[in-house]
């Protein structure tokens, strides 16, 4: 009841006619940064916070977690109508969602990844609201040997989950681990795969090799295919949003799953990016028809964003309970915090009880109003397919250009991206999963830095990994998910042995 209480006064502060205003204005800002490759919420929250020094803390905070809710929504635009991901959680969106646009449903699909973004959201903020102190609690008892099992059962997952061939599979994702290896050791300090060129100390950022893997590849394959846009006209009222819900009610175990992964992975915290290729992965070997999925199943694109999006709204826990970021934009919006003299942690809740209540009670109007935003907006969106895309492809381009550059303001990161976009071609022609590649690029090198500061607490012991029934269990499940092709495998042949 206390927290009730507590929602109904965050309410009031959240409802006044300003801040009703900021969040408008949040959500619209937002929505463009996700739709705009390589910009991203984190970026685009560290661009505008300036802005927002010289505002009540409690209006900022809103406008700026608008924002975030904003490119959640935008960034599955992109991802759906030209298989380019707005946001790097955006990149499981398109193995569906894309397929679906060129099926002639970009409607559909916009409008199913919309609601699957906003239930997401939903659980998880009412998991903030009811569950915080149970919540935070659980996630203080996590260090790198957990970390480290939470990011194994993440690569064990996509692996033991795949449809594709396992030694492509098991190759990408090497290849996603070496790229991810380039630049300076965090641990030491050397530097590695560098070979004397200054612009690699820093490694390949992520968003950029998503951006070439993704976008220029799309568009070097297409522009082989002879410049014919793959999509076609879409139109959008709201009966086709009307029906679109109704078909969703079929997957509402897909929901509570993606639900579950999202908040697991977003508290732990395991990210966004995961948590979609998580619970794609899922959902394909839950399915009755697995082999679907990849050719334009509306599940394929329930998951990913209900997933992401939880994810992405609990990564705002441990901030505000612990001062724990989740996540790059939970940083930037604990750096916002500290500007303005607020400390996150328990005392948070006690201090500035308007402030939290007002924040948590702006998380469930932001997620409704940006639901009705995109939605409306979404006719926009879907126009895009009537462009030819001879017209179209060079304003891809120079968009994707302008989103490498902005991430360093270098250009040689341009010409990484082109290069990155070689690679994402080659890959697509050799039908080789771009997926595990990308999984393994962002991961690889948190994963190493749990697993080396793991040895050196355990003395280079690997009983670390079962040390407590944590770190045990989380541990256990990434081996059997490992092994799952293995004993599907065993299985198919007792059965096989068994009859007659």
């Amino acid at each position: 009841m206390d927290e009730i209480t507590n929602l109904l006064g965050g309410f009031s502060v959240a409802l006044t006619l300003p801040n009703i205003g900021f969040m408008l204005i949040g959500i619209t800002l937002g929505v463009l940064i996700g739709v705009l490759p390589g910009l991203g919420g984190a970026n685009g929250i560290a661009i505008l916070l300036p802005l927002t020094f010289s505002m009540n803390p409690t209006s900022a905070i809103i406008m700026l977690s608008c924002i975030y809710w904003g490119a959640l929504f935008g960034g599955a635009i992109t991802s759906i109508l030209f298989n380019i991901p707005g946001e790097p959680w955006s990149v499981a969106t398109t193995f569906d969602g894309y397929p679906m646009a060129q099926q002639g449903e970009a409607a559909k699909a916009l409008a199913a990844a919309f609601t699957s973004s906003f239930v997401g959201a939903l659980f998880a903020v009412l998991l903030i609201t009811f569950l915080a102190p149970l919540l935070a609690k659980f996630a203080l008892k996590f260090g790198p040997p957990e970390f480290f099992a939470v990011q194994l059962l993440t690569f064990c997952s996509f692996v033991g989950m795949s449809k594709e061939p396992i030694a492509k599979t098991l190759a990408a994702m090497m290849l996603g681990f070496a790229l991810a290896a380039v630049g300076m050791d965090t641990v030491t300090g050397q530097l590695r795969m560098t070979y004397g060129l200054p612009v690699l100390l820093k490694g390949f950022d992520f968003l950029i090799a998503v951006i070439g893997l993704f976008g220029i590849g799309e568009i070097l394959l297409t522009m082989e295919e002879g410049l014919a846009f793959k999509g076609k006209s879409a139109k959008i009222n709201f009966k086709i949003v009307v029906q679109t819900w109704v078909e969703l009610l079929r997957y509402w175990k897909t929901f509570l799953r993606s639900v579950a992964v999202g908040c697991w992975m977003g508290i732990t915290p395991g990210g966004a990016t995961p948590a979609s290729f998580m619970s794609y992965g899922i959902a394909r070997r839950m399915s009755k028809n697995p082999d679907s999925f990849g050719k334009g199943n509306i599940e394929g694109v329930v998951a990913p964003e209900t997933a992401a999006h939880a994810a992405g709204t609990a990564a705002l826990l441990p901030m505000l309970t612990l001062g724990i970021p989740g996540s790059p934009t939970a940083a930037v919006l604990l750096g916002g915090l500290l500007i303005w003299g607020l400390q996150p942690g328990p005392m948070l809740f006690v201090d500035h009880k308007d402030f939290v209540w007002g924040l948590i009670a702006s998380m469930y109007l932001g997620n409704v109003v940006g639901l009705l935003v995109v939605l409306t907006t979404v006719p926009f969106w879907a126009a895009m397919l009537r462009i030819p895309f001879s017209v179209i492809a060079p304003i891809i381009i120079v968009i994707c250009a302008i989103g490498a550059y902005t991430v360093h303001s270098a250009m040689f990161d341009v010409w990484l991206m082109m290069g990155f976009g070689v690679m994402g071609y080659l890959f697509k022609k050799l039908k080789y999963p771009l997926a595990p590649l990308v999984l393994a690029l962002v991961l690889g090198d948190m994963a190493e830095a749990s697993f080396r500061q793991s040895m050196l607490a355990s003395q280079g012991s690997l009983s670390i990994f079962w040390s407590n029934p944590l770190v045990g269990s989380i541990a256990g499940l990434a081996i059997v998910l490992l092994l799952w092709p293995l004993i599907g495998m065993l299985k198919g042949r007792v059965a096989g042995a068994s009859k007659p």
